[in-house]
């Protein structure tokens, strides 16, 4: 096989997989009132499935750059694989929340490893002219999954079994397996002494942090567990980055974000994920007990977003050679905080059209967003930092995943406490305030954006350089 086509083939492979890794988190939110029913315990109590899903995946994620070193990338990604199945099937065949909530864990390790150990694959030793392409194409998953999920999830508890969820991981994980052995080599990186503090400390912090998101979106009522969760996690962080300073070897090193671009794209680009991770939570919120459209429609018209995430797409690394990537930073955030000013003013009497367009054109601004952050957070970092860099940038977009659904909710909270006087079911008029909030919340990325110098990443913009060559002579 071509080099290229090896490589784009490589892309699309881990590209599967974190698709299947991020659908896994979302699917069931909207299958657990079938689930709850099976296993003879409120709707309520199985959000414990979606919190130990993600704290796994949080606290094993900073192991997975170490293990692919020491055991090499091909045999750790498709043990993740092994382990992804086994825990589906696990999860399917649940008959009791504990016996659900043990595979959820299982499942979240295997999620851990597949998904930073791919994208890992794909950067190490990537020319950097190729990065462009190769990040669009790993960008796809986590704009999709989290909005297909719900939908998805929903329609196969009520037309099959809820069970089926995780069941229809069994084939697409035997089919990437296979691809696995047939593209991937099993190169291993430079070995060195596992940091069983780090891993304790960041375990811990990670996990204590994200239990705490999670209890905060199902907890509204009471905010003493989920602060406190919180508070520890954030105590035991700042331990563990004191930790990674000092220590020889440390689990994974923070010098990548000595790298401006690097560090805009997580820090300014955490405010915007957060705010765009809100989006798929909110949106169906709105619509259904906003503006009274049924579960089925507000999926429906949530697909409008997946549209315009998809149009985009082949687009993307013309318009980031055309302009660059400050540019295109500034105008996209602008444009997301627009989409969200235009939520602002739907009502009920807004028609399905001027709903379905406002979140298509939202669908495109965000699909080039992150397509963006996620290359030109990679184009400065030399090769020999590169997985440090990706172990960092995992986990950082895991936890602004679960910011995002609690930001979303606290948002709604207050927005619900200040127009109505008590945090009651919410109406249009508070989804409308909610919407204005994103919109400022995303406005603070822009500060990161315009810090950036105006040749920011020009090292993989091939043809804006070709450009500016000519241009000179």
């Amino acid at each position: 096989m071509p080099r290229i086509a090896h490589k784009t083939a490589t892309a699309l492979l881990v590209a599967a997989a974190l698709f299947m890794e991020i659908l896994d988190s979302t699917i069931i939110t909207t299958a657990l009132p079938a689930m709850a029913q099976d296993f003879a315990v409120p709707a309520a109590h199985l959000s414990v499935g979606v919190s130990a899903y993600l704290v796994a995946v949080t606290i094993f994620i900073p192991i997975s750059g170490w293990a692919a070193d020491r055991f090499g990338a091909r045999r750790i990604f498709a043990l993740a694989i092994i382990v992804f199945i086994l825990a589906s099937v696990l999860c399917g065949a649940s008959t009791t929340l504990n016996e659900f909530t043990a595979a959820r864990v299982l499942q979240g390790l295997g999620g851990a490893m597949m998904v930073p150990v791919g994208r890992l694959v794909v950067l190490r030793n990537l020319p950097k002219e190729e990065i462009v392409k190769s990040m669009a194409i790993l960008t796809w998953p986590a704009l999709s999954a989290p909005l297909i999920g719900p939908v998805l999830g929903g329609w196969i508890a009520e037309n099959w079994h809820w069970s089926w969820i995780f069941y229809m991981n069994v084939p697409l994980g035997l089919v990437a397996l296979g691809f696995t052995f047939w593209l991937l080599d099993s190169q291993k990186g430079e070995h060195q002494q596992f940091d069983v503090k780090g891993f304790l400390l960041s375990g811990t912090g990670f996990g204590l942090f994200m239990a705490g998101l999670e209890s905060f979106s199902s907890r509204p009522d009471d905010i003493t567990l989920p602060s406190v969760l919180v508070i520890a996690g954030l105590l035991v962080l700042i331990i563990t980055v004191r930790h990674m300073l000092s220590a020889p070897a440390p689990l994974f090193s923070l010098d990548a974000l000595r790298f401006k671009t690097f560090r805009t794209t997580m820090l300014g680009g955490s405010i915007i994920r957060i705010s765009l991770s809100a989006t798929p939570f909110l949106i169906p919120l709105m619509l259904q007990l906003g503006m009274g459209y049924s579960a089925v429609e507000a999926g429906t018209v949530l697909l409008w977003l997946f549209a315009g995430n998809l149009l985009i797409k082949p687009a993307t690394t013309w318009i980031m050679n055309q302009f660059g990537f400050k540019n295109v930073l500034v105008c996209n955030t602008i444009l997301i905080a627009a989409g969200f000013v235009a939520l602002a003013f739907c009502d009920k009497s807004t028609s399905g059209l001027v709903l379905g367009l406002i979140l298509f054109f939202s669908g495109m601004a965000r699909s080039m967003h992150l397509t963006v952050l996620n290359t030109l957070g990679f184009a400065d970092i030399p090769q020999y930092k590169m997985r440090d860099a990706n172990t960092l940038s995992a986990v950082l977009m895991q936890m602004n995943r679960g910011l995002g659904i609690t930001i979303g909710a606290l948002a709604l909270a207050l927005a619900t406490i200040f127009l109505e006087g008590s945090n009651t079911d919410p109406n249009i008029a508070d989804f409308q305030l909610t919407m204005w909030m994103m919109a400022a919340i995303t406005m603070l990325s822009i500060i990161d954006s315009l810090s950036l110098k105006q040749s920011a990443g020009e090292a993989i913009l091939n043809k804006r350089k070709i450009r500016m060559s000519s241009a000179q002579k």
